[in-house]
């Protein structure tokens, strides 16, 4: 993959590692470029068979900042003018990220290298899994600034966290370390800083060793389940397995545990 301009990515087998690349500004992510970047990820990930996991990180020393704070002092880029104008920004700008995240077809998982507030907190809460450095700090900080989280934070937060945990991060604002992101499940796990990229990657080979085909099935229905009744859920469930069963890695899973040794996916 090339030709992104504030986005690293690099990939390793199926599995695909995007860093945000904006150290200057903290890895803000409300520029028009990272905002394509980002979108543009996501669809040539969901359109590539060959890639079963995305893992997303920052350049040091942060996760992301979420909105540029000199821009919006500035009242510059997406944070320019008034009333229907600045309607128009958000919904061009940052809010095509939530849109854009919530049609990922595979696993992401969210390395958070270091603080990762406002915006930058929602875009971890858009990645099924997150794995934080012991640096990380996490904070839905918009009523610090006078602001509410515009870019989707609100229904993002109970449904990650709960509405008791959702509420108290969001009206306090607090910024809280990764010990803490643990305790309140925020973060799955907490790795020291230099091991960080080598636990995710670890657990994306994992998910990545799985069948291509059946991993994008589940991760759909995972997220079906939020919002499905469960007659409809379970019809669905009944065309997919359907499906599964007649795979061609269906029958090499079968075989490599008959003969006793690792299955060879192919997606097929």
């Amino acid at each position: 993959m090339n030709g992104f301009t504030d986005i690293c990515v690099e990939q390793s087998g199926r599995v695909v590692t995007a860093t945000l690349n904006r150290p200057e500004s903290r890895n803000a992510i409300t520029g028009e470029t990272m905002v394509e970047d980002l979108c543009r990820l996501v669809d040539e990930v969901n359109k590539d068979p060959g890639i079963s996991v995305l893992v997303l990180t920052g350049s040091d020393p942060a996760f992301s900042s979420g909105g540029n704070i000199k821009d919006m002092a500035g009242k510059k880029g997406m944070f320019a003018g008034e009333g229907p104008e600045l309607v128009a920004r958000y919904k061009n700008h940052v809010q095509r990220i939530p849109l854009a995240m919530e049609t990922l077809e595979i696993p992401v998982i969210a390395a958070v290298n270091g603080p990762a507030v406002g915006a930058g907190f929602d875009l971890t809460l858009m990645c099924d899994l997150r794995i934080a450095s012991e640096r990380a700090t996490f904070g839905e900080t918009f009523l610090n600034v006078g602001l509410i989280p515009g870019d989707g934070g609100a229904w993002l937060l109970p449904r990650v966290l709960g509405m008791a945990k959702a509420c108290e991060l969001a009206f306090t604002a607090e910024v809280i370390d990764a010990q803490r992101a643990l305790e309140m499940e925020v973060v799955s796990r907490v790795v020291p800083h230099g091991a960080l990229m080598k636990e995710a990657a670890a657990l994306a080979e994992t998910i990545a060793a799985k069948p291509p085909r059946a991993l994008r099935m589940t991760k759909r229905l995972l997220k079906m389940g939020r919002n499905t009744e469960l007659p409809d859920f379970l019809e669905t469930c009944a065309l997919m397995q359907a499906q599964c069963h007649g795979s061609e890695d269906h029958k090499e899973a079968l075989a490599a545990m008959f003969e006793k040794r690792e299955p060879r996916f192919t997606g097929k």
